[in-house]
């Protein structure tokens, strides 16, 4: 290819001192790699016999063939770029069961407006499984609930989400503006399965446990319809951020005191070389959609809230985004 550029360089010049000086180079060198390029194609590519440096018949002919492969080379240098930088090929992301439609639906149209090449496999996987298939190969990147072990991965910005509970319209809670955690004591629960996201899950009920409410009994529900109907039928109290549970007239949500339950969602990706460089521009969108789709306004710090502020339902942690292995926040 450095020949066949020096060749076009010559073939628009047509004088190789001239042509030398464009490329940046001498022109003994440059006569060299003519007389290669020549020897090697087995055909005079310039008719040097008169005062003027003429294009052969062959050199004619090469000429539009080099533009060509030229014009080729430069487009696959280009493609290997974006390639590179993670603006092509495909990239396999899991999100957790319990994402909404508008959320999938922003998170999509967020990466065609950042990557319009980028091919992004969403699947729906629990974060247990995100985590195996991240350490496997199997997965590029992921919206894992916390905490989980991140030794292995980098972990993008982190949303978290305050929860409220769940009730039956016609429990005597339901008439206080808030509910305390302790206050929920003699009614059962209704949680995801463990093996969906555990070290979640073990934090929900450390957390009940440490506010003095210990459940009866622990029912599970992967679907947030069946959660909703179990609370219905008065089998227990869930945990919820709000708006799914506002769309059901027979139950109903209150914030819980203390804001005792946070949800925390991150990106994760393997660290190391083998990382899909997409990965990491996928969990910045990420926590941007989440952050949008939530039911009131969020604040975008981690401070603390001022003692007579509103409860801050949602907010986005930039703590040290993109912090890869041991030194993750667990």
């Amino acid at each position: 290819m450095r020949h066949l550029r020096i060749f076009v360089a010559v073939a628009d010049e047509l004088h190789f001192s001239r042509a030398a000086d464009r490329l940046g180079m001498a022109q003994p060198p440059l006569s060299q790699a003519v007389r290669r390029l020549e020897k090697d194609l087995g055909a005079a590519l310039f008719d040097r016999s008169h005062r003027q440096v003429r294009l052969t018949a062959a050199g004619l002919v090469l000429l539009d063939e080099a533009r060509e492969l030229l014009s080729r080379e430069e487009r696959l240098r280009t493609l290997a770029r974006r390639a590179g930088d993670g603006g092509l090929g495909t990239l396999r992301a899991g999100v957790p069961p319990d994402t909404t439609v508008s959320t999938l639906s922003a998170l999509l149209a967020a990466c065609a407006g950042h990557s319009p090449g980028l091919s992004v496999d969403l699947q729906e996987i629990t974060t247990e499984e995100q985590l195996r298939l991240l350490a496997s190969g199997g997965l590029d990147v992921g919206l894992v609930h916390q905490p989980v072990d991140a030794t292995e991965l980098c972990l993008g910005p982190e949303v978290r989400a305050e929860l409220g509970v769940v009730l039956p319209r016609t429990s005597p809670l339901a008439r206080i503006p808030e509910v305390a955690l302790a206050e929920l004591s003699g009614h059962d629960l209704v949680l995801f399965p463990r093996a969906q996201a555990p070290g979640w899950y073990d934090r929900i009920l450390d957390s009940c446990r440490a506010e003095g409410f210990v459940p009866g009994r622990v029912r599970h529900a992967s679907n947030p319809e069946f959660l909703l109907a179990l609370v219905h039928a008065g089998h227990g109290v869930a945990f919820d951020q709000g708006p799914v549970a506002r769309k059901e007239p027979r139950v109903l949500w209150r914030p819980l005191a203390g804001r005792p339950l946070t949800r925390r969602t991150t990106g994760a990706w393997p660290s190391g070389r083998s990382a899909h460089p997409a990965a990491p521009h996928f969990a910045e969108l990420a926590a941007d959609v989440l952050a949008r789709d939530r039911p009131s306004t969020p604040h975008r710090d981690a401070g603390p809230r001022p003692p007579d502020g509103p409860p801050r339902p949602w907010s986005v942690v930039y703590d040290e985004p993109g912090r890869c292995g041991a030194g993750a926040r667990p």
